[in-house]
């Protein structure tokens, strides 16, 4: 009977440290409620949720498009400043909104016009890249009212 402990107390260790290395210790990004107000000049706002499952935070670190340069801003108070990066918490999120977090589109390409749509890539600091389609709704659309 001894000489089947040693091996069995091995491979049991070896599935406790393989629960170790689960999805649930990872970012599990995801990204919803993705659209843009219709801009009135070469800048616009774009909004989004990033949500994440995971048991590990990540970071956005920055976004691409196609339309041109884009940054990431946030609110404090009635002050609006660009960040280098902004955390995604381990089982939240991350809200963009009106009055919030934001990103900002400079020096727009071409014009949109409602029912466009934008494609932005979103870059973080450990889980790979996630790429959105943004809808192009009108400047006084409201999420919570969806007009």
């Amino acid at each position: 009977m001894r000489q089947f402990a040693v091996p069995v107390a091995v491979l049991t260790g070896a599935l406790v440290l393989t629960g170790c290395g689960s999805d649930d210790a990872k970012a599990q990004l995801s990204v919803s409620s993705a659209y843009m107000p219709q801009p009135v000049s070469d800048m616009a706002a774009g909004f989004l949720d990033i949500a994440n499952k995971g048991g590990a935070k990540d970071e956005l670190t920055s976004v691409t498009s196609d339309l041109g340069p884009v940054s990431v801003h946030e609110t404090v108070g009635q002050a609006m400043e660009e960040v280098k990066s902004l955390a995604v918490p381990a089982h939240g999120q991350l809200v963009f909104k009106s009055g919030g977090n934001h990103l900002m589109f400079d020096r727009l390409k071409h014009t949109l016009k409602q029912g466009d749509s934008v494609t932005v890539k979103l870059h973080f600091a450990k889980s790979g890249p996630l790429t959105v389609e943004m809808p192009v709704k009108s400047a006084t659309y409201n999420p919570t009212t969806g007009h």
